[in-house]
């Protein structure tokens, strides 16, 4: 079986309408979903795009966003999103190589973190679950996420001492779940 992929790496401004609706139509076969409101929130978003014999197989992306670790500074994070391989084509090895070829892009980002969908899968890449509790930054609050959500960390060569048991945020975003406090 060929498995050589060509992997091309696109900023979204530099995609054409055809190249969107391509890349949509793979996640939302991947997903069993309608994931292109989703693709409107990923400003400024780079795509690392997998080939096989000329046709898209698998694909992924980071956003930067801004992550904090407790009360300490700002971490720079490469945030992954929109893995996916088109159901046709897994259990190749498309998915890592995708992976592996954001790691090898994101060198000058203080962190990567994503939301999983199979810890296993990112625990044999080196990612880890993140054990503190989770929260998303308002412009007035720090709300926590709901129970089910998960984070995994990549330590990356610039990242600074963490201690994955500590509280981690995020800014928010439109999308993000969060838990609504109700007055008492």
């Amino acid at each position: 079986m060929n498995t050589r992929l060509t992997i091309q790496v696109v900023p979204s401004a530099h995609l054409s309408d055809a190249d969107r609706k391509t890349i949509i139509a793979l996640c939302n076969r991947a997903y069993e979903d309608d994931l292109e409101p989703l693709f409107d929130t990923f400003v400024g978003a780079t795509h690392v795009l997998a080939y096989h014999k000329g046709h898209l197989v698998s694909h992924a992306l980071w956003v930067t966003r801004y992550l904090q670790v407790g009360s300490g500074p700002l971490l720079r994070t490469a945030y992954i999103e929109a893995v996916a391989t088109d159901p046709a084509y897994r259990n190749r090895g498309f998915a890592t190589t995708i992976m592996k070829r954001i790691v090898d892009e994101i060198g000058d980002y203080e962190l990567a973190a994503l939301s999983p969908s199979s810890v296993v899968f990112y625990e044999r890449l080196g990612w880890e679950l993140w054990r503190g509790p989770l929260f998303i930054r308002t412009e007035t609050d720090v709300l926590p996420t709901p129970a089910e959500e998960q984070v995994m960390i990549l330590r990356l060569p610039k990242t600074p001492s963490l201690d994955p048991n500590a509280p981690l945020s995020a800014e928010w975003r439109t999308g993000e779940k969060v838990v609504v406090r109700v007055p008492s």
